[in-house]
């Protein structure tokens, strides 16, 4: 695990950072793992793999550039550890209650 943090190592050139973030975005949600951008569509995202402390790969969100607030670089163990504590949420079913069937509505009739 990376002990030290050194921003210029994570640089790949001018404008383009790849390294373990705390990233925030809207919602005020914070996530913490190794951020990179990718290309979907012909447009820039922000990638973020998120990973547990077992060193398991948990998510990976795609973000668009407008919805972020902050990027901290830091530590893989910081990284890891905010991301272990602050997981994405797996998308759920909702549904309305069950309630009584609907009524049939009388059938209409045209003039022609």
């Amino acid at each position: 695990m990376e002990t030290s943090l050194n921003i210029q190592e994570n640089q790949k050139s001018e404008g383009s950072f790849e390294g373990w973030v705390i990233l925030e975005v809207m919602g005020h949600r914070k996530l913490g793992g190794y951020l990179t951008e990718q290309t979907i569509a012909g447009k820039a995202f922000i990638r973020l793999d998120v990973t547990n402390t077992k060193g398991k790969q948990t998510a990976t969100q795609f973000y668009s550039p407008e919805s972020v607030y902050c990027i901290t670089p830091t530590t893989e163990k910081i990284a890891v550890g905010y991301g272990t504590n602050n997981q994405p949420q797996p998308v759920q079913w909702w549904e309305l209650p069950e309630g009584r069937p609907m009524e049939m509505l009388p059938a209409c009739e045209f003039e022609s």
